[in-house]
């Protein structure tokens, strides 16, 4: 399958060749991961709000966010939304959080939104009655089906009411080989991040993708030629493109 962006074909990347964008664009080029993150939320709630017909305002919306930085980013989009007058409630799998991701949960705390925990998150992610729900759980570093509070969340997410929005790619769903695990989040949308990852052509991981979208979150040109890659101005009229997806 091929990936079609503002009418160029766009090469999938594979979770180890993200893991060295993500190294290069830190150690190399000095852009934060925290930066990072702040463009992935930022699009990612500007994406829920186009979802919703142009505005959040009045909206309600559950954000679902895992310890990592699928979360980060997850979090990040939960304070962008608040402050556009969504009423957002934060749902956070697991009690602590790697630091990246525990800064951006600070700064959604300090917006007065407070986050509900584990257990009781899945069942407030169930039990209400959702315009969006976001799945920020699990990114491309999924290595198996996912367990405990995790799967619970994604249980959750698809009882739920409300238009369905995953970041990077639906959790439960192996960024690399495209695999579907059970549990795995049936999203309306997915939002990937800087270029489409490999698993996103698998066949069988169609229906759980939904619509694709791809977010740019600042990786230079020339990080690209660095690994071979070549990719255009593909977000020269918009950080967020619709991504064609052609049988190859």
């Amino acid at each position: 399958m091929d990936f079609i962006v503002a009418g160029a074909k766009v090469p999938p990347v594979t979770a180890e060749v993200m893991r060295e964008v993500d190294r290069l664009m830190i150690e190399v080029y000095g852009v934060t991961l925290l930066q990072m993150m702040e463009n992935a939320g930022r699009n990612l709630a500007i994406l829920g709000g186009r979802l919703l017909n142009g505005s959040v305002v009045g909206s309600k919306v559950a954000v679902a966010a895992g310890r990592g930085n699928n979360g980060g980013g997850g979090l990040a989009a939960a304070r962008h939304l608040h402050n556009w007058g969504a009423d957002v409630t934060v749902l956070v799998s697991q009690d602590s959080l790697g630091p990246a991701p525990a800064a951006q949960l600070d700064i959604v705390r300090a917006s007065g939104v407070e986050p509900v925990f584990a257990q009781e998150a899945a069942a407030q992610l169930a039990d209400g009655d959702w315009d969006l729900v976001v799945d920020a759980l699990i990114g491309y570093g999924l290595s198996g089906p996912p367990i405990g509070h995790t799967a619970a969340l994604i249980a959750a997410a698809n009882e739920a009411a409300g238009v369905k929005l995953s970041l990077d790619v639906p959790s439960g769903l192996d960024a690399g080989t495209g695999r579907v695990f059970e549990p795995h989040v049936n999203a309306d949308a997915t939002l990937t991040l800087a270029l489409p990852k490999s698993g996103l052509a698998s066949p069988s991981a169609q229906a759980a993708i939904g619509r694709l979208f791809l977010a740019d979150i600042g990786v230079p040109p020339e990080l690209y030629s660095r690994l071979g890659l070549s990719v255009g101005p593909i977000f020269a009229a918009d950080t967020i493109a619709e991504v064609q997806r052609q049988s190859a």
